[in-house]
C-alpha cells in the first residue's frame, strides 16, 4: 500500500496546533461529576467451550447509569489478583464471541468492553448492548459517528468514553485485577478510547500502569476530516455538507473530543502503534497524539500497513511490553 500523508521524518516531529475547547477541563470534570459512579449490575460465568479460559459476561453501568456489557477472561482457575488488560473496540464492532483470550492466555485479566450502539461488523450469539440516549435518533449518516454532534453535551462519544472511563475503574476494583496493574489497550476507535481513559484517569484517581493504543482513531480530527475520504471520518463531512449552518457548531463539539487533547493529559506510559499507508486514521493524526503524550512512551511504526496496523505482530510485541512494564 502506498504511503499517501507526511514522510516519516516530518512526522517524528509533527506537532500540530489542536483546536480544543477553551472549557475542555470543566466539561469533562462535570460529565464524570454528574454521572453515577460505576457499579457492576451482573457477573455471569459463561461455558466458552475452552478448557483454559474461564470467561464471565459482565454488565455494569455506563453513562447515565445505562447497563453496558462486557466480558472478562480469566486463566482457568485464577483467583487473583492478576495483572490486568482492558481492551476497547473499533467502530462498528461489539464485544463479539467469548473466544481465545491472548491476554488470559499469558496470566493477565482481560476485560473487553462492549461499544454501546456499535456492532454491525461483528457477528455474535451473545447480547449487545444498545444507546438509550434520545439525541441516539437524530439527523446524521448511518451509525453514531454524528450522533448529537451539534452540540457537545449530546455528542454519542460523550457517553461512550464515560463508558471507557467507568469500565476501567469497574476492573481496576474488581476482586481478580491487581489495582495498580492495569493496563488499557485497543485499536483505532479503541486505540481512542484508550487515549481518553487515560487522559481522563488521573482526574478520577485513577492509576493505569500503561496504555497501548494502536492506530488510534479521533485524533487531530480537522486534519483527518480533510485528508481522508474514508469512513467514518467523511461522516462528519457528509453530515456537515447536508446541514451547513451546523458546521461551526459541530467543530465547537469536536474540540471537546479530540485525542490529542486527552494524550496531552495522560501520566502512565504508553506504546503506540501506527501504519504509514492508513487511509482511515492517517499517520499524521496518531503522531501528533503520540508527540504530545508527556509520560514515557514510544511508537511502533507499520511502514506498509494500512488500517490493519501491525495485527499479530503488534500484539507479541505488546506482550513483551507488558511483561516489561507490569
Amino acid at each position: 500500500m502506498a504511503q499517501f500523508d507526511l514522510p516519516l521524518e516530518a512526522l517524528r516531529t509533527y506537532s500540530p496546533d489542536i483546536s480544543e475547547a477553551p472549557g475542555f477541563d470543566d466539561f469533562w470534570s462535570d460529565t464524570l461529576a454528574a454521572d453515577e459512579p460505576v457499579a457492576l449490575l451482573t457477573e455471569t460465568p459463561v461455558d466458552n467451550r475452552q478448557r483454559l479460559i474461564d470467561t464471565y459476561d459482565l454488565t455494569f453501568t455506563g453513562f447515565g447509569g445505562a447497563p453496558v456489557r462486557g466480558w472478562l477472561h480469566v486463566p482457568a482457575g485464577a483467583t487473583g489478583p492478576l495483572p490486568t488488560v482492558v481492551q476497547y473496540h473499533g467502530y462498528s464492532v461489539s464485544r463479539g464471541m467469548p473466544l481465545a483470550s491472548t491476554f488470559a492466555s499469558a496470566g493477565y485479566a482481560h476485560f473487553v468492553m462492549d461499544n454501546r450502539g456499535q456492532g454491525w461488523h461483528a457477528a455474535s450469539l451473545f447480547d449487545r448492548t444498545p444507546d438509550p440516549h434520545p439525541a441516539a435518533g437524530e439527523f446524521g449518516p448511518p451509525g453514531p459517528m454524528t450522533s448529537g454532534i451539534a452540540a457537545p453535551e449530546t455528542y454519542y462519544y460523550r457517553r461512550l468514553l464515560t463508558d471507557a472511563l467507568r469500565f476501567a475503574q469497574l476492573a481496576a476494583g474488581h476482586r481478580l485485577a491487581d489495582p495498580g496493574r492495569v493496563v488499557v489497550t485497543g485499536g483505532s476507535q479503541g486505540g481512542y478510547l484508550t487515549l481518553a481513559v487515560a487522559g481522563l484517569a488521573p482526574s478520577v484517581g485513577l492509576r493505569l500502569a500503561g496504555a497501548m493504543p494502536d492506530v488510534a482513531f479521533m485524533c487531530h480530527i480537522r486534519r483527518a476530516v480533510g485528508l481522508t475520504d474514508d469512513a467514518p471520518f467523511s461522516d462528519i463531512a457528509r453530515f456537515i455538507k447536508a446541514a451547513p449552518h451546523l458546521e461551526e457548531a459541530v467543530w465547537a463539539t469536536l474540540g471537546h473530543y479530540d485525542g490529542v487533547s486527552f494524550a496531552r493529559r495522560a501520566e502512565c506510559p504508553a506504546l503506540f502503534s501506527v501504519a504509514l499507508a492508513d487511509t482511515i486514521c492517517p499517520p499524521s493524526t496518531v503522531f501528533a497524539a503520540h508527540n504530545a503524550y508527556p509520560a514515557p512512551r514510544d511508537i511502533v511504526i507499520y511502514p506498509h500497513s494500512g488500517h490493519e496496523g501491525g495485527q499479530d505482530v503488534q500484539t507479541w510485541r505488546q506482550l513483551g511490553w507488558l511483561a516489561e512494564t507490569i
